[in-house]
């Protein structure tokens, strides 16, 4: 992805913080998520983690705090494929699908 820069009127760069999200008001409006599903691939953690887990982070440039609220199933890094249903726990090399709850507003894309 690319980062770009640009003015608003009225709005003081003092006022802007990373993470914020630009968006049409009027028109179809950005907004946080109460909780998403997302994709994620273990790649280096010691132990497992299990429902309740609370790690920082990064989607584009926010770093926010969310937590494991359900791991839905594990599945194969390549082809998507499901390997095993509600799991209780990933470890480093797991991809899984999981539904993770945001500690404060966050705005994330539908893949």
């Amino acid at each position: 992805g690319d980062n770009v820069g640009f003015n608003v009127k009225n709005v003081s760069v003092k006022e802007l913080r990373r993470g914020y999200v630009a968006g049409d008001s009027k028109n179809n409006p950005p907004k946080g998520a109460a909780d998403f599903t997302a994709q994620v691939i273990v790649l280096n953690h010691p132990g497992q983690i299990s429902n309740g887990y609370t790690p920082v982070l990064d989607c584009h440039t926010a770093h926010i705090a969310c937590k494991f609220f359900e791991i839905k199933e594990k599945c194969d890094r390549r082809t998507g494929k499901t390997t095993e249903e509600n799991p209780k726990a990933i470890k480093s090399g797991d991809a899984a699908i999981v539904v993770l709850v945001p500690s404060k507003p966050m705005c994330v894309e539908a893949f």
